[in-house]
């Protein structure tokens, strides 16, 4: 399943730089004051406590298989070599939909800063969508932005990578603001009420954090293009979802701890509003935003990768059409691949700010599914071929293996109707079944009848 027409140009800074830039994007901007108001503040570190613990212990199974066979696609190899071609087919088309979430979700979120910081910006209505009305002006800087980053990513992925250092430093360096403000300002009593909701509300969280550390299966995704040691590959995996783990929880605890609970409610966009107040300044809460933009383009970015890759690796694989498998012939990137996820980000913000909670959701479904499958195959894969070449092997593998495969079917089960933070219907379904649909028709045309 390799290609050798790919380039091995990423570093180990490239790489990390990747996975934990991916995670953090802009959810933590936008939705921090959802999560505290939803859950209590510590009902939200929580949620985010247990997520992590979560995708930390998947992250593992990555980390073993990635060093063991880096090749184009991750999750597609993985499974393809442990399950066959229609459990692979199931799990690569599953994180496929994680990631176009995520793009499209980022083209919906640019916007909506622009329109934060330019409070006049909204011009010339076009409809409603979930009694959110949509406006031109709205939909032009994200469809810009949409088709701006598809042309980043076809012109190569070092030039994306050095741009993902780059956003990645400014970003921590602002985090790390708030929280020395948030130190200074805050106090404990603004962290109340701790749980706001009981169980309902941390579930409620918890269902929204496998979206928000999809990131570090990135790293696989390329891994046809990293030029590092193959061990090196599952500790760089590894670092990331931890460093994205400590980041979110640090997030929540700064904001909550400078502003009350009714400020919170309140605001528009509490994070921002928390630095504002912790440096009691106009300037320090938009310096925060326009970070939050390079977010906005570090998950872009490592989606778009991270997507394109994994179509390319299923075209090579004769389970979708063959012109996807089409290299740009200077820049040697999966160009066809590209240009397919881009399109869907590129229209995704013709439905409005609510599609972002749409997107969250139904991403995270499929997100936590495709972890399922790789737990599964690491676990069928030690059993099965106990003697290949693993330069990083996890301590405990069973038990390690047998826990991911409980959390993540666990939390596949949050999604579903009866639970409290079950899918909302009609719209996150919708997007589910649409996507499920289009796989079975794929999954009928190019592998069933192979």
């Amino acid at each position: 399943m390799n290609h050798p027409s790919l380039s091995r140009v990423l570093t180990a800074k490239d790489t990390l730089a990747l996975a934990f830039g991916a995670m953090i994007g802009w959810g933590w901007v936008v939705l921090t004051g959802d999560w505290i108001t939803m859950a209590g503040s510590l009902g939200a570190i929580l949620a985010f406590g247990i997520g992590g613990l979560m995708v930390t212990l998947i992250g593992l199974t990555y980390a073993e298989l990635a060093s063991a066979m880096p090749e184009v696609g991750g999750e597609h190899a993985y499974s393809y070599r442990a399950l066959g071609a229609g459990a692979s087919f199931i799990c690569t088309w599953a994180i496929v939909l994680g990631y176009v979430s995520v793009v499209a979700f980022e083209a919906v979120a640019l916007p909506a800063v622009i329109e934060y910081l330019l409070p006049g910006f909204k011009k010339i209505q076009l409809w409603d969508v979930g009694g959110e009305r949509v406006y031109l002006s709205w939909v032009l800087v994200g469809s810009m932005g949409a088709a701006t980053m598809t042309w980043l990513n076809i012109r190569g992925v070092r030039a994306s990578a050095l741009l993902q250092q780059t956003v990645t430093a400014c970003i921590l360096g602002c985090g790390v603001m708030l929280l020395l403000g948030a130190a200074n300002a805050g106090a404990p009593s603004n962290m109340e009420p701790l749980f706001s909701t009981g169980s309902k509300g941390v579930l409620m969280v918890l269902i929204m954090t496998p979206f928000m550390f999809v990131g570090f299966d990135v790293i696989p995704q390329a891994a046809a293009e990293l030029n590092i040691p193959h061990k090196q590959i599952g500790r760089l995996l590894l670092a990331s979802v931890l460093l994205a783990v400590i980041w979110y929880v640090a997030m929540i605890s700064g904001v909550a701890f400078v502003l009350p609970n009714q400020q919170l409610t309140d605001s528009n966009l509490p994070t921002a509003e928390a630095m504002q107040v912790a440096f009691d300044s106009t300037i320090a809460g938009d310096l925060l935003i326009i970070v939050g933009i390079g977010g906005i383009i570090t998950s872009w970015n490592a989606f778009l990768i991270g997507g394109s890759r994994a179509v390319y690796a299923m075209a090579l694989a004769k389970m979708l059409p063959d012109f996807l498998t089409k290299l740009h012939p200077v820049y040697k990137t999966p160009v066809n691949a590209i240009l397919m996820i881009g399109t869907v980000s590129f229209f995704a913000p013709l439905f409005g700010k609510n599609a972002m909670t749409w997107l969250v959701n139904a991403g995270g479904l499929g997100i936590v599914l495709a972890y399922a499958l790789v737990a599964i195959s690491f676990l069928v894969l030690r059993k099965r071929e106990p003697d290949m070449p693993r330069p990083f092997k996890v301590p405990q593998g069973s038990i390690v293996g047998l826990t991911a495969v409980a959390l993540s079917v666990g939390m596949c089960a949050l999604y579903l109707p009866g639970s409290p933070a079950a899918l909302l219907w009609p719209y996150e379904w919708a997007l589910i079944l649409l996507w499920s649909g289009a796989g079975l028709a794929l999954y009928i045309k190019y592998v069933k009848r192979k």
